[in-house]
């Protein structure tokens, strides 16, 4: 196949290409009417960041979407954007930014291929079935060209899957390596069964943990699609607004990706509230995918011993559990997670710098860099909570 013909273009908009040719690229295994792989590079999911406003003017996040066409057929897109800061992103390079500004060049813009606010792995050059190689290649080629011709410092892809990772450094990118704790399901049948693959110590723990954080004198509710309502919303953003005034300084999400969600999204979601003295206290959102339920937000307005730990953790292994999913992804950060039956595993990401000296310096960094976050996960994976297989406890 001759990759001339393919046509590489730029648009400012979702709204400019329709919901199903976008997602016969971003979600083709959804097309019998099942669930993508995970929402967040979905037609509807994109729309809705945009069309709240939560990326777009005045957010740092510049909608620039790359698609590729062969003889007028779309076979791969791409969620790009043009940043003005580094927020957002959950793979840090704040320490880039200040080392090439020392040096008398400007780092921002920046073209960003991400799911802007969203540290899940997932693919990030999206590729109709067929096409995987020639498709994936002409994304590549064509968003370092765009980064080159518009004199930019640099291009970065962030939380692409391990795939895309080693294809993306055979193409001439940098690969980094970087860890989040994830829940792995190995055919659990309930939470009590996930408890015994535990050492004695984790699982009284957890039980001591679990039954603490529900003595909060409420009640913890899982909501999902048709569940969801206008007035949990209301709840959850006020929760959201002080966890992100807190982390961020200013929430990413608007108030209006709330309401858009309720409209276009509450299938793919599942919201974690407690409610106590009549009134919502706290809660966690979660994302459904096809296999991996992933943890997104979590706030609240009464701190209860353990609460967030219920909310966030346990709540959405009761939830990957019960709708038969291979995994809990829980966000960014945090070795707590750990003696929560969350495992550190490795995440991926791809960099192009069009300096060549600061190029160099940043290889030479990845490569140091991934030996050392090889090196943790390998010891806090056996600092884990499971039991080792040699030594038989007692329940």
């Amino acid at each position: 196949m001759d990759q001339a013909q393919i046509e590489i273009q730029v648009i400012g908009s979702l709204s400019q290409i329709a919901p199903e040719e976008w997602d016969s690229c971003a979600g083709p295994e959804a097309a019998d009417g099942g669930r993508p792989i995970d929402p967040f590079t979905t037609h509807r999911f994109l729309s809705v960041l945009e069309d709240s406003g939560s990326v777009g003017r005045g957010t740092g996040w510049q909608p620039q979407y790359l698609t590729a066409y062969l003889d007028g057929m779309l076979i791969g897109c791409a969620p790009l954007y043009a940043k003005s800061h580094s927020q957002g992103e959950y793979i840090f390079d704040h320490n880039w930014a200040h080392g090439y500004e020392r040096a008398g060049g400007d780092y921002y813009p920046k073209l960003q291929i991400a799911v802007p606010h969203t540290p899940a792995t997932g693919r990030r050059f999206l590729v109709r079935p067929g096409y995987e190689e020639i498709g994936q290649s002409a994304l590549v080629q064509g968003a370092v060209q765009l980064t080159a011709d518009n004199r930019l410092s640099s291009l970065h892809v962030t939380f692409c899957t391990e795939q895309e990772a080693a294809a993306g450094e055979k193409m001439g990118l940098m690969s980094r390596a970087s860890q989040q704790f994830h829940w792995l399901n190995h055919d659990y049948a309930d939470f009590g069964d996930f408890l015994a693959s535990l050492s004695s110590r984790k699982r009284k723990n957890i039980r001591k943990e679990r039954a603490q954080a529900n003595d909060f004198g409420g009640s913890v509710h899982v909501l999902t699609g048709d569940e969801i309502e206008s007035e949990h919303w209301d709840a959850f953003w006020v929760f959201y607004q002080d966890t992100g005034a807190r982390k961020w300084g200013t929430p990413y999400l608007t108030r209006r990706f709330f309401d858009l969600a309720q409209d276009q999204l509450r299938d793919d979601l599942a919201l974690v509230l407690a409610k106590r003295d009549d009134r919502w206290i706290a809660g966690a959102l979660n994302v459904i995918g096809r296999d991996t339920l992933f943890g997104r937000y979590w706030g609240c307005i009464e701190h209860h011993p353990c609460l967030h730990f219920e909310l966030c953790y346990y709540r959405a292994i009761d939830i990957a559990i019960a709708r038969g999913m291979k995994r809990v992804e829980a966000g960014a950060q945090g070795e707590h997670k750990l003696a929560r039956g969350y495992l550190p595993t490795q995440t991926h990401s791809l960099h192009w710098v069009a300096d060549p000296g600061f190029a160099e310096a940043i290889a030479n960094y990845l490569r140091a860099e991934r030996e050392a976050v090889e090196e943790e996960i390998e010891v806090l994976t056996e600092y884990g909570p499971f039991r080792k297989p040699q030594v038989e406890e007692q329940q």
